[in-house]
Order: structure tokens, then sequence, then C-alpha cells
């Protein structure tokens, strides 16, 4: 493996509860841990509906690919996780609203309620 690994952090997004980092920065690739529908830079976990949850989770995206040099257009690959698939129609309706034209690869991974009990954790990897 050659080129530094940098570490990424923002105050605009939600702070790391556990032992990582919101992204990691290796060459030209970022790499940025699942993000939960917390307001952006906030730690109160505050449940809105499905379509408030996946804002929230690609607006901290957002603020961390801009931290590390990115944004959500330089996108390579998201991987959704969503606590019921029957939620997916709102999911994708307002990733696509955000994403606009850009259509990274993507992942649809069905799981169990999340931490705090939010439905859907978005993680992404983009190009510098």
């Amino acid at each position: 493996m050659t080129g530094s690994i940098t570490p990424i952090k923002t105050d605009k997004a939600t702070q790391p509860a556990g032992h990582y980092s919101q992204a990691i920065r290796h060459g030209d690739v970022v790499y940025v841990s699942g993000q939960l529908g917390f307001t952006p830079g906030s730690s109160d976990p505050v449940v809105g509906t499905i379509e408030e949850q996946v804002r929230n989770c690609l607006a901290n995206l957002a603020v961390i690919l801009e931290a590390a040099g990115s944004s959500l257009d330089q996108t390579l690959k998201m991987t959704v996780y969503v606590s019921d698939v029957a939620l997916w129609p709102e999911v994708n309706t307002v990733y696509a609203d955000v994403m606009g034209d850009h259509r990274p690869a993507r992942a649809i991974v069905p799981c169990n309620t999340l931490h705090h009990g939010f439905q859907v954790e978005i993680d992404a990897i983009a190009a510098i």
C-alpha cells in the first residue's frame, strides 16, 4: 500500500461515538463511515421520518466529503442499509432528489433497526 492514510474530521457532521473516523482518505480515494440520520453536526438522536433520515444521512456524507476535498458528485459507490425493504420507495425518491443526475454504484442492504432506532444508514466511497 502506497500513500498516506489521513483521518478526516469535521464538526459540521455528527461526531463518531465509537472507535472510528468519520472518513479515511488514502491517495485519491475517501472512505466515509456509515452515517445515520442525525441532523448534521448534532449528536442528538432525534429520529425523524424516513425522508428526513435519508436527507440527514446524505447531508452528513456531503460535509464529510467536502472536508476530505471531495463531494457527492464524486461518489463512486454508496451502500444503503435500510431497516425494512418496504421503506425503499421513500428512500430511493429522496436519494434520487439529492443525488440528481449522478448515479454512483450502489448496494441496498436490508437489516434490522439501526442504532438509536434509525431506519437508514449510508456509507460512501468517493474520488478526490
